[in-house]
């Protein structure tokens, strides 16, 4: 099997995310060259050729840059290899090993909540542009949106009555949030007092820019330098709440409760506290 042929043909065909599919693009092209250097045919692809792919990633350097590739570069293009050899070959031919490396637990850095009181009451809403801004970090926080996820909403993803938003996520999955009431109330303020100052034509967008277009994700990076940190405010805040992990990984939509288990470190300290108000011997 032709490898660029079979990479262009996942690329088209499976469900991706765009930035998926862009660092995808680079990561199995660089692959497909790697075979070719070795002849070697993708069907041929079997674990001790991607063992041996992964020792050549863990000895890559970055460009002019010294240092090796990092532990979750190289986790991201044997996913990114796994994937295409999952679509092109089939389940049965993807090894069960990752041959990913160890990378080092990092615990989220989420602001306190008394820092994302201070970030929201920053957006004075003078003017529509003003007013969509407080929306729009309004409900980043309250449903733990990624900045894809909340620029791509469109109108009708908003439901009032239902008070819940709904979401297209990574891979095409959709989600409900629940919509709440600051949230709901900086969102009311914008679509009848912001919104209609800034429409032109027909854009079914959620959030516009003074052009009348959709937002992309560099406006919520100028307005809040790393919107991630609102995510991880989210499910913290959650989790100290009381909420269970499940919830959160649903809220999340992360495929996998794993991913959500970065949190826990949050839920033992909750623990603690409780169990040193309510057992005799604490």
């Amino acid at each position: 099997m032709e490898t660029r042929t079979a990479v262009d043909r996942f690329l088209t065909a499976a469900p991706l995310a765009d930035a998926t599919r862009r660092a995808y693009r680079i990561d199995l092209d660089e692959f497909a060259a790697w075979l070719r250097a070795r002849g070697q045919p993708l069907d041929a692809v079997d674990a001790r050729t991607l063992a041996d792919y992964a020792a050549e990633l863990g000895s890559a350097r970055t460009g002019r840059d010294p240092r090796r590739l990092a532990p979750a570069t190289i986790a991201r293009k044997l996913a990114a290899v796994r994937a295409l050899l999952r679509f092109s070959l089939g389940g049965d031919r993807v090894p069960e090993t990752s041959f990913s490396p160890r990378r080092r637990r990092r615990l989220p850095d989420a602001p306190k909540l008394d820092e994302i009181d201070a970030l929201l009451d920053g957006f004075s809403p003078a003017d529509p542009l003003s007013l969509r801004n407080r929306a729009l970090v309004e409900l980043v926080y309250s449903a733990g949106l990624r900045s894809r996820e909340a620029v791509g909403l469109d109108l009708d993803d908003v439901d009032f009555d239902q008070e819940l938003v709904r979401v297209h996520g990574k891979g095409g999955k959709e989600r409900a949030i629940p919509l709440g009431e600051e949230a709901a109330h900086w969102l009311a303020r914008y679509l009848r007092d912001g919104r209609p100052a800034l429409a032109r034509g027909a854009e079914n967008a959620l959030f516009i820019s003074a052009r009348g277009r959709r937002l992309d994700t560099s406006t919520l990076r100028r307005l809040v330098p790393h919107p991630h940190r609102l995510r991880h405010a989210f499910a913290t805040h959650l989790l100290e709440g009381g909420a269970d992990l499940r919830v959160i990984q649903e809220l999340l939509g992360h495929s996998s409760l794993s991913t959500t288990q970065v949190y826990s470190h949050v839920d033992a300290r909750r623990l603690r506290r409780v169990y040193d108000r309510a057992h005799p011997r604490s």
